[in-house]
């Protein structure tokens, strides 16, 4: 594929203002691939949540409109810049091989550096939130070709995970899997309770589940991804729809001996769910909030922190250990958890606008933009 003439162009979905409807443009294809760097024919590219938040401009991180919309990517090699030969994980890449990619950090400030903390680096550059009208171009994920940055991690698709579920683990099951590295073990007499049944929320589940929690309970709505978290190894399951949040708390705390779960993970996006979770998770227990990205705001007593005893913890994205660690995840467990059926409408690019609107709306959960 060395020898693959590229376009001078990519088709891509390109928002140029917040709440317009997108269109396909043609964006350039850079001439060159610089030293580190990779060029991907894009083979896939999940839709996420935080893909319809940026559209209508309600992420409290603002982009450099104009640009590619979609960040959940796997894409196939047709140009390696030098010294780009292998991943990140030390695996050779050559043109051909199928890879998923990280935002980058720099490796050289504060925090990446001194605090081991690289998804808080004060350079950091994020796929879907870079100008279309600089070089190089192609940093979104809803386009043919898509560029990998020398700064990026980048990890190699194993022949076994399908374009599919790579697309899927290149953010909601990454960010699963660094959010479980934050939180710390998870033990086989502990309780654990979900918040959110949106792909976040019950790839939790499965991850809890596979880590040998006593209990996995979900709460979310509607019933249809409900039976998705049973599916993915949730033991009970709360529809919001058809309880509140007293029903939840004295159900949960009946099966935890009046205590209530040792564990307690967000993945709603919804504010006021911040405020339940402190109250859910036992004294002394785990609270870890991931899923707040928006400006939202709510109310809370801290004192509720101080009288628990909590660890609350944040999380955000994952790096190149993350990407790695949730593609072996699927290798480990494809067999007993049903990957592919969360993913619940394909499109081609040029149906992007429609697989948007309807995710927006909530008739999808995790629909798939494919290029053949």
């Amino acid at each position: 594929m060395s020898d693959v003439t590229l376009p001078p162009f990519s088709r891509a979905v390109v928002v140029r203002r917040f709440c317009d409807p997108v269109a396909v443009e043609p964006v350039p294809v850079p001439d060159t691939v610089e030293p580190g760097a990779l060029l991907v024919r894009m083979r896939a590219c999940s839709i996420c949540g935080t893909d319809v938040h940026f559209w209508q401009g309600e992420l409290a991180r603002k982009p450099s409109l104009p640009t590619i919309l979609g960040h959940e990517m796997v894409g196939r090699i047709v140009r390696i810049g030098a010294g780009a030969e292998r991943d990140s994980i030390g695996q050779p890449l050559a043109t051909g091989d199928r890879v998923v990619w990280t935002h980058t950090n720099c490796d050289s400030c504060w925090y990446c550096t001194v605090a081991m903390q690289p998804m808080l680096c004060t350079n950091r550059r994020v796929y879907m939130h870079q100008s279309i009208e600089k070089p190089p171009y192609l940093l979104g994920g809803f386009s043919e070709y898509g560029y990998v940055l020398p700064e990026s991690g980048r990890v190699r698709v194993p022949d076994e995970v399908s374009d599919a579920v790579a697309s899927l683990s290149s953010c909601a099951l990454r960010s699963v899997m660094e959010a479980f590295d934050n939180l710390g073990e998870v033990r086989s007499h502990e309780h654990v309770a979900v918040q959110g049944a949106g792909p976040l929320g019950i790839l939790a589940a499965a991850v809890a589940r596979m880590a040998g929690a006593r209990t996995v309970s979900v709460i979310g709505a509607p019933d249809s991804r409900l039976v998705l978290a049973r599916d993915f190894g949730a033991t009970h399951v709360f529809s919001i729809a058809d309880t509140n949040h007293s029903d939840r708390l004295k159900a949960l705390r009946d099966m935890t001996e009046g205590r209530g779960p040792d564990i307690v993970i967000e993945f709603t996006g919804h504010p006021p769910a911040f405020v339940e979770g402190l109250e859910l998770v036992r004294p002394g227990g785990r609270y870890l909030t991931g899923g707040q990205l928006g400006e939202g705001q709510t109310t809370f007593s801290p004192s509720l922190i101080v009288r628990k005893g909590l660890r609350v913890i944040g999380t955000l994205s994952g790096g190149a250990r993350a990407y790695w660690r949730a593609l072996q995840f699927v290798v480990a467990h494809q067999d007993r958890i049903p990957f592919e059926s969360m993913i619940t409408g394909r499109y081609t690019l040029d149906e992007a606008p429609v697989a948007l609107e309807r995710m927006r709306r909530l008739e999808e959960m995790k629909p798939l933009i494919t290029f053949d």
